[in-house]
């Protein structure tokens, strides 16, 4: 088996019956002494509820799987003890500890990989002592903390949790680990040799899949993809916008975020945003979210919203609407006057955007539709102002957020995506008035997915003569972006474009979109 087959452990659907044996493995071998720190076990679950249930890791979420109350009976019925709440401190450290052991899944692994001299040992490794030795690692070579206390603690975790056994062989490779470090001998592999090996180095050392490597070194050249790489590996920020219906105001929010003691600085480009890099904790506690003062929203997003320039009085639709965060912000835009009609095909979600909408008190204008874009357009004989279709798409763009999304996505997927775009493209273009504005929106970085589809687009609805004007054919040509968002964000096509590792936001694209009169 190859280094890259041993990172990829194989996934299964649901992790129930992994819980189920876990739970049963560990009340045969449940100790008395249960002192190892709550924030260890609920890390060590919480990787494994990401990796087998293909839960995103989203530590922000009060409800739900994310929720402190879910994740205490989750832990207790799969390692089989009784734990403790989180206090605010140790919930973050276990964000801290989790998103970057997912991060750093594929460094990591190479290094147990090595340290365990033995690669069949490591590929027939458990799912919960792997968890564990990659939190260890990650304790002891990311964050730098005292690595005898770490031994000690994922030493007593996996005795308690597994067997005697696992805790003796996590000592082991763990002091092997700290013996490394404290020599500065930490094996990484050289780059070298073509380009196809030195992508598998770089993949390892910068812990990405190789595909996503030879795709950017490919479009970006070597040095760009690297900086992206430690871009996508770097702590988080996040942007709050501010509720202009409730009338907040961004100097509001700013006082608020003084009074929480939230360091923060203003967006350079959109007046209702804030960035802040660490605090979001305080503001989620404050109650700022729950009462709809603010929003969590990237200013690339903001950006999007932007190119789309809403204006009260203007019917919008927006395809692919849930979870709604561009929804709402639109709507916010249209002061009252107008309607957004926001498609998805998930009910559920759409119902958490309409609960949404009445906090921020923007469900006057909003109407939520449940149905297959590609179905209504074909059924609908309304046509609207403005179209928005933020594509379902790879998300290489919000790589530093979605810090498990990089392990979830194949090099196959980007074809079957490029496929369902074009469809929803298509059949977006259907709801657009003549003279009106269609936008196709992605948070994705790959031309592929961005420039390449607008132009394949392009040419189904060429812009054709008046005479030709009565054919049933749409037609379309790009309305360049300029004086909508900031120069620098512009293409030389016109489309908007944010680089994360240039402008410091999420990656995103959107191109504008006029139908001929």
């Amino acid at each position: 088996m190859s280094m890259a087959q041993a990172v990829s452990l194989p996934r299964i659907l649901v992790s129930t019956d992994a819980s189920k044996a876990l739970s049963k493995q560990a009340a045969s071998t449940r100790k008395p002494r249960t002192s190892i720190s709550t924030k260890k076990r609920v890390s060590a679950v919480r990787l494994m509820r990401i990796q087998f249930g293909g839960a995103f890791a989203d530590l922000l979420n009060k409800k739900g799987k994310g929720s402190g109350d879910n994740e205490m009976g989750y832990v207790e019925r799969t390692l089989g003890f009784r734990t403790k709440d989180l206090d605010d401190r140790d919930l973050r450290l276990v964000t801290d500890i989790v998103g970057g052991t997912i991060r750093w899944r594929r460094y990591l692994d190479h290094l147990i990989c090595l340290l365990c001299h033995d690669e069949k040992t490591f590929s027939s490794m458990e799912p919960l002592l792997l968890q564990i030795l990659r939190i260890g690692f990650y304790e002891i070579v990311k964050l730098d903390m005292p690595p005898y206390a770490v031994v000690d603690e994922n030493v007593r975790l996996a005795k308690v949790a597994l067997r005697p056994g696992a805790g003796n062989l996590v000592n082991g490779i763990l002091r092997k680990l700290v013996l490394l470090k404290d020599n500065n001998s930490l094996p990484l592999p050289k780059l070298e040799g073509n380009d196809r090996a030195q992508a598998r180095a770089l993949a390892t050392i910068y812990s990405h899949p190789v595909w996503m490597v030879r795709r950017w070194t490919k479009y970006l050249g070597q040095e760009e993809a690297i900086k992206l790489m430690v871009w996508n590996n770097s702590d988080p920020s996040f942007s709050l916008r501010a509720n202009s219906r409730k009338g907040v105001t961004r100097a509001d929010l700013v006082m608020q975020l003084n009074l929480l003691k939230v360091p923060h600085e203003l967006s350079l480009h959109l007046d209702e945003f804030i960035r802040v890099k660490t605090g979001l904790q305080n503001v989620i506690q404050a109650g700022l979210l729950k009462e709809g003062l603010c929003a969590v929203q990237d200013e690339s997003a903001g950006l999007v919203v932007a190119v789309v320039d809403p204006q009260p009085g203007q019917s919008i639709v927006d395809c692919c609407a849930a979870p709604g965060g561009k929804t709402l912000y639109m709507a916010s835009r249209l002061s009252g006057q107008g309607l957004v009609y926001a498609i998805d095909i998930n009910k559920g979600r759409l119902r958490i955007l309409n609960e949404t909408a009445k906090l921020h008190q923007v469900n006057s204008v909003i109407r939520t539709i449940h149905a297959d874009l590609r179905t209504f357009a074909d059924n609908s004989t309304v046509k609207y102002d403005k179209v928005l279709l933020d594509a379902p798409c790879s998300g290489l763009g919000v790589l530093s957020k979605r810090a498990d999304l990089r392990w979830n996505r194949r090099l196959e997927d980007m074809e079957e995506l490029k496929i369902l775009q074009d469809e929803l493209l298509d059949a977006a273009s259907l709801l657009v008035k003549p003279g009106g504005v269609l936008v196709y929106s992605t948070c994705s970085i790959d031309p592929e997915e961005n420039e390449e589809r607008v132009e394949a687009f392009l040419l189904r609805h060429p812009v054709r003569s008046l005479a030709l004007y009565m054919c049933k054919s749409v037609e379309f040509s790009i309305d360049p972006a300029d004086g909508l968002v900031p120069s620098d964000f512009v293409t030389k096509h016109g489309f908007f474009s944010s680089d994360p590792v240039k402008h410091s936001l999420d990656g995103a694209f959107a191109a504008r979109l006029v139908r001929a009169f």
